[in-house]
């Protein structure tokens, strides 16, 4: 994978929808599946949260769903594109240009309901490749959209997530990697 480049969103989609990955505990992800989209007081409206289009990088972030109560379910979530899009249009990276005052900081800030941040790609040991994945803090008015609109279907991917780990705990790596999902670089131009 050396030709690929150094930040690139890659993800399971199809026409209408791209899929992302959350961690929730079991009260938020009970919640979720049972009404199709998240819920208060269990999930919390007011907060930002990160979407995460890699299914490796939500297995580093999580541990494969063993790190800890409140990351022990995995979720994927099939999101509209439209939704996606909308997102990353109103989006501003998670940390300011070397040049940017403060002021001027804290204003885009302000403007943007969404957070853009690019971290290292995981392979099947959770280590760390020299290309990007990114991850997607959406927070306000994105939150309102994403719980209310964008969500088309949530699935509880924890026990294919722990079946894969096991793979990988066995070095029975091939047999691993073709339980991935088959993500694909999604061309989009934004910021």
């Amino acid at each position: 994978m050396t030709d690929t480049p150094e930040r690139q969103i890659r993800a399971v989609y199809d026409a209408h929808t791209i899929r992302v990955y959350q961690a929730y505990s079991d009260e938020i992800a009970d919640a979720a599946l049972a009404r199709g989209t998240f819920i208060s007081p269990s999930f919390k409206m007011e907060r930002m949260t990160w979407i995460k289009p890699s299914f490796l990088w939500m297995m580093y972030r999580a541990g494969w769903g063993y790190k800890d109560a409140g990351q022990r379910r995995i979720l994927a979530i099939d999101i509209s594109r439209e939704g996606f899009h909308w997102a990353l249009a109103h989006s501003c990276p998670s940390h300011p240009e070397p040049s940017m005052s403060d002021e001027d900081w804290s204003r885009l800030k302000a403007a943007s309901p969404v957070r853009i941040q690019w971290d290292p790609e995981r392979d099947l040991h959770l280590q760390p490749l020299p290309h990007r994945a990114i991850q997607i803090g959406i927070s306000g008015e994105a939150v309102s959209l994403y719980v209310n609109q964008w969500i088309w279907k949530i699935t509880d991917i924890t026990d294919a997530a722990h079946a894969i780990c096991d793979l990988v705990k066995r070095n029975e790596l091939d047999q691993a990697r073709a339980k991935l999902p088959a993500e694909r670089p999604y061309d989009v131009v934004f910021g």
